[in-house]
């Protein structure tokens, strides 16, 4: 694991601890589960403070509010099997747990993703390149063990993440260098091997380009004509205040549904800050040197900010309820501004407000025409 993603949970964690001792506010208005309960589920992302129940408070915002959870880190590979055959199933464990207790439609995050695979999926003993076959079964024990154990339970994984950048190639990933294009549909395979009636989705950010956007859409049609299952494509929707637009947005949106896929908004935030590249979309292992002009809210957002933001969440959420036919659920990457990761990425020690709840733990003003009807 890197340095970097180190000091991201280490920071995420931290501000969790700290929104734990603050006391929630009473919440006003109807549930957004009850809100959009005709047209999509309504999710967040659960950090480690949130599973156990340490962020008592963000616990309450969850499940007044949401009818659908996805672990933030600790279902990826890397977390739950940092060595062959050791596999962590404490934190994930309790998510199911904590979903089912509150009827939650609990989905899978992720099986098979470049950015925290564990090194040893790619080596041997002798730090060598495994061969394709060894990596092929390397993936299909770790597939079986994890979709099997939640079989029945997760109802839906995000089988491949981040396999095709913006102009519409491969990401030259060690999945990518060891099995070429062959480890998405083997990934697809195995995970509907260890659970038929699971869903099975493929992931990934700047979905709106109209490179990634074909290729997707292609890759798609060959798992098909495989034989492969693929039910749909998950858009995750980390924004920034000047892109997509709305009409790039509803574009990419209409022509996975018209490849005959459901669609997902599954990471949604939205940064309020400048950002310092726009091409990194959700590159995790993108960083870039603090500057007090690339932090300019630390004390909160200028009111002028604060519209602006609301008025183009409002907008993206009026667009998902207008595709509300293809689209079936909407996540937030994070519960509260206080613990969202935008905080600390792409440049450490920002304050950021992403999602759509505050750092008091109360819905921000744009819901109010969807709660206060």
């Amino acid at each position: 694991m890197s340095k970097l993603r180190n000091f991201l949970m280490a920071g995420v964690a931290g501000m969790a601890l700290v929104a734990c001792n603050a006391p929630a506010k009473v919440q006003s208005g109807m549930a957004l589960k009850e809100a959009f309960a005709d047209h999509f589920y309504i999710g967040t992302a659960m950090n480690t403070q949130e599973i156990t129940g340490k962020d008592s408070a963000s616990v309450e915002v969850i499940k007044k509010h949401f009818n659908a959870v996805v672990a933030e880190n600790c279902m990826k590979a890397g977390p739950i099997q940092p060595r062959e055959g050791e596999f962590r199933f404490d934190l994930p464990d309790q998510l199911a747990d904590f979903a089912e207790a509150h009827g939650m439609y609990l989905s899978g995050h992720v099986l098979i993703w470049h950015s925290q695979a564990p090194r040893w999926f790619f080596t041997d003993s002798l730090g060598n390149t495994v061969t394709p076959e060894v990596l092929t079964q390397r993936m299909k024990d770790h597939i079986y063990t994890v979709v099997g154990r939640y079989k029945g339970r997760v109802k839906g994984w995000d089988v491949v993440n981040e396999a095709i950048l913006e102009d519409g190639s491969w990401r030259k990933s060690k999945f990518y260098e060891i099995l070429g294009e062959e480890f998405v549909p083997l990934a697809f395979q195995f995970a509907h091997e260890a659970d038929p009636e699971a869903e099975l989705w493929y992931n990934d950010y700047n979905e709106w380009y109209p490179g990634k956007v074909e290729t997707v859409v292609k890759l798609i049609g060959q798992l098909r004509e495989r034989g492969l299952r693929i039910d749909g494509v998950g858009m995750q929707g980390h924004l920034a205040m000047d892109g997509p637009t709305i009409e790039e947005y509803e574009k990419a949106i209409v022509a996975y549904a018209n490849a005959g896929v459901k669609v997902m908004i599954t990471e949604l935030d939205m940064t309020a800050l400048p950002f310092p590249d726009p091409k990194v979309g959700a590159e995790v292992s993108a960083s870039f040197e603090y500057r007090e002009s690339l932090n300019p809210y630390v004390n909160g957002l200028p009111d002028s900010v604060s519209v602006a933001w609301n008025n183009r969440m409002g907008e993206l959420f009026d667009l998902f309820l207008k595709h509300s036919d293809k689209i079936t659920r909407v996540t937030l990457w994070g519960t509260t501004d206080r613990t969202c990761w935008k905080n600390n990425w792409p440049v450490r020690g920002r304050t950021d407000y992403p999602v759509i709840f505050d750092r008091q733990y109360q819905p921000k003003p744009f819901l109010d025409k969807y709660t206060k009807k």
